[in-house]
């Protein structure tokens, strides 16, 4: 029987001469630390590597000007030369080659590099610190460091669908700093997130710390898609509020990186007498309380008086001392932005006003119960009956 043992089998090895410690297990852990983290930085460097190369493809096409020099079949002649060259390797099809020209262009301009300098400067990126500015000596232009941060794929997309670099800048922002997937920046691309978030009627601005401000503008959204909600033809404020903890999770997915749910119905006893908030969430990044307020109507003024109230109770009665200003978030089915920034004159809590659609009225099938909850409401009644009867 062989004495070798397979690489996928666990085994013991013992040394001799050794002695196994606390500081020995602490030096090992160490080691491994800095081993994963080699592992991701090597990662890294490699896509920038393979980015950077792409980068540098697209720019000989435009730069060179290839198609007049060599003909329209350049880019075709390109990706068949590069394939029998490394045919191991991927990438060097005529739609990749082509997207890497659109690519350089998209990006390359001198005001977008500004840009993408600027969004590096925004992440603190260890990656992106040196974005660079400069252009070589023969006038193109190098590489901006902030576009390795994202996936090929992902830029592709992001390129396909944007209209704009602020818009593409926006897609990247969220790519890097929240680490979407490609299914999560298409789901995002195509619910037009650029447009819809941040663009709630707020007074943030006047109400907040400027980098707060920003934020809690950037979080929220014009616009919230309750698609994935089943209420009565009939609903009101608490079928919706039912309807949205029911499917909580998908709730603040709608909401958006950095809210977690802290409760619906929160009591808060003021002067003996009890109200109740609608949902309650702390936002991780803003580090402050998000008071949602449902309406099932039209905006009306007299709801930010009552929003501005429990706002300023959650402050007093809920708030810690290293927690920043409660904010005060608004969903009714629709708003008119005059009637929204009169309400808002003479607030001073930080609140904004947002809308919503896409709800799925329930069949009247689906609010008959079932089956099975008949047979057990029967049962519960037969249980009843036996009690008092053995009572």
């Amino acid at each position: 029987m062989s004495d070798a043992i397979s690489n996928n089998e666990p085994h013991i090895v013992k040394v001799k001469n050794f002695r196994i410690d606390a500081d020995y297990a602490c030096w090992f852990s160490e080691i491994k630390h800095r081993y994963l983290s080699a592992q991701i930085k090597a990662a890294v460097k490699v896509n920038l590597e393979k980015l950077r190369f792409n980068w540098s493809v697209g720019r000989d096409l435009v730069v060179r000007k290839a198609e007049e020099r060599w003909g329209a079949g350049v880019v075709e002649q390109l990706s068949f030369d590069l394939q029998e060259a490394f045919p191991n390797d991927k990438g060097f099809g005529t739609t990749n080659l082509w997207a890497m020209k659109k690519w350089y262009l998209f990006f390359s301009s001198i005001q977008t590099i500004e840009k993408l300098h600027q969004l590096g400067g925004e992440l603190h990126h260890e990656v992106n610190q040196s974005l660079i500015r400069q252009f070589h000596h023969d006038g193109e232009i190098d590489f901006p460091q902030a576009l390795g941060l994202v996936p090929w794929r992902h830029q592709v997309n992001i390129i396909t669908k944007c209209k704009s670099d602020d818009e593409a800048i926006f897609y990247l922002k969220k790519c890097i700093s929240d680490g979407w997937s490609r299914s999560t920046l298409d789901n995002a691309l195509k619910a037009n997130l650029y447009r819809t978030q941040g663009n709630a009627i707020s007074n943030f601005s006047e109400r907040l710390p400027e980098a707060q401000s920003r934020l809690a503008q950037e979080i929220t959204k014009e616009n919230y898609d309750f698609g994935f909600i089943t209420v009565p033809v009939d609903y009101k404020e608490e079928h919706l509020e039912a309807a949205l903890e029911k499917n909580i999770t998908r709730f603040l997915l709608e909401l958006g990186t950095g809210f977690a749910f802290v409760g619906r119905q929160i009591q808060l006893v003021v002067g003996g007498r009890t109200r109740k908030i609608d949902m309650l969430f702390y936002h991780i990044r803003l580090k402050s309380y998000i008071v949602v307020e449902l309406k099932v109507v039209p905006f009306d003024p007299e709801f930010a008086g009552k929003l501005n109230y429990y706002v300023n109770a959650v402050d007093e009665l809920i708030k810690g001392e290293d927690d920043n200003p409660t904010i005060g978030l608004l969903i009714c089915s629709d708003k008119d932005e005059t009637d929204v920034r009169w309400s808002f004159k003479g607030i001073n809590t930080p609140m904004g006003v947002s809308s919503y659609d896409n709800v799925r009225i329930a069949s009247v099938s689906e609010l008959l119960p079932s089956a099975e909850e008949l047979q057990a409401r029967v049962r519960l009644v037969e249980e009843e009956i036996n009690k008092s009867k053995n009572q």
